[in-house]
């Protein structure tokens, strides 16, 4: 099964036979995937199943031990993450990184002061032009409410948006998420997605995001990659996808 790009697009993400061992174990074997601009892609899977080995070799923190991966057909394999950052790939994480103990807009400030490549924080960052940035960044995430808060006393979810709009800072023209729900709580998770998407809304970003939760994914997914024992065994619409035999014997654990 596969969702195949519509003809004379140049994808946004090309990856052709991506290999990555650790040893004996098979982290990523034949991985080949192609996402559209504007595609909303989550990327599923058991633990171990190959999803986030994926995503370190798209964005530099892993290097594949073959194949390639091109970005607007520009070929980014085993680049280091802040260059393939700088040309258009930004991603947060399934633990936020963040200054515990500065505010949120103070984290913001951070992070337009590296992709500004400011070498002083408090000397530069704090510019009239910095600050209206990232302020117009918090309000897309319904998070200048909280901005002169400090980032240790802000929910779990407000530091998710904080993560996923620092992320921002850079443009991207692609973003990956690494789990953007999880440590969030039930009443949270699809308020805070809302937010998310519809902040990505405002731009044309292509968008993969990792997930275990499948209400999450059937909702925001436009297409549904499965990961299994490190190969893709499934690659359609989450209607589609969800529903293959070797996704729910071995994702969702719905067939017995």
């Amino acid at each position: 099964m596969s969702a195949t790009p519509s003809q004379g697009s140049i994808p946004v993400l090309r990856a052709t036979g991506l290999e990555k061992r650790f040893g004996a174990v098979v982290a990523a074997t034949e991985v080949c995937l192609e996402v559209i601009a504007g595609e909303r892609v989550s990327l599923i899977g058991s633990n171990g199943a190959g999803k986030t080995t994926f995503v370190n070799m798209i964005t530099g923190y892993i290097k594949p031990d073959a194949g390639s991966i091109l970005l607007d057909d520009r070929d980014i394999t085993g680049l280091e993450p802040r260059t393939i950052n700088r040309m258009g790939v930004a991603r947060s994480f399934q633990i936020p990184q963040l200054y515990a103990e500065l505010s949120v807009l103070d984290n913001m400030l951070v992070a337009t002061a590296c992709q500004d490549r400011h070498p002083s924080f408090w000397r530069q960052a704090r510019s009239a032009d910095a600050v209206e940035r990232a302020l117009a960044l918090l309000a897309r995430f319904n998070l200048l409410e909280h901005a002169e808060q400090r980032v240790a006393g802000v929910p779990g979810g407000i530091r998710k948006l904080l993560d996923i709009a620092m992320a921002l800072t850079v443009q991207p023209r692609l973003l990956l998420l690494d789990e953007p729900t999880s440590g969030v709580s039930v009443e949270e998770k699809f308020p805070m997605m809302d937010i998310v998407m519809h902040a990505l809304e405002q731009e044309v970003m292509t968008v993969l995001f990792v997930e275990h939760d499948m209400d999450i994914v059937e909702r925001y997914a436009d297409r549904v990659v499965a990961f299994y024992s490190g190969r893709i065994i499934a690659n359609d619409t989450p209607q589609i996808a969800l529903a293959a035999p070797d996704v729910r014997r071995y994702v969702t654990g719905t067939l017995h």
